[in-house]
């Protein structure tokens, strides 16, 4: 059991990993979104457009939560 928790904290830490990376690159907004909603349904994520706007805004906000501290 331990090792399926370690596995689900790794496995959202990269998905987490990945949408800040894309985050920050240098592309068109639209073109972000449509990367992380593809790799969110890789993983089985399935999330609607306003459900995926909510979650670019709240890891938006958490990094630059982040940066300010």
């Amino acid at each position: 059991m331990r090792a399926l928790n370690v596995l689900a904290a790794f496995l959202g830490g990269a998905a987490v990993g990945a949408a800040i990376g894309i985050l920050f690159a240098p592309e068109k907004g639209e073109d972000t979104r449509h990367k992380i909603a593809e790799i969110l349904r890789k993983k089985g994520i399935k999330l609607n457009r306003s459900e995926m706007e909510d979650l670019v805004d709240e890891i938006a906000a958490e990094i630059k939560g982040e940066a300010a501290e």
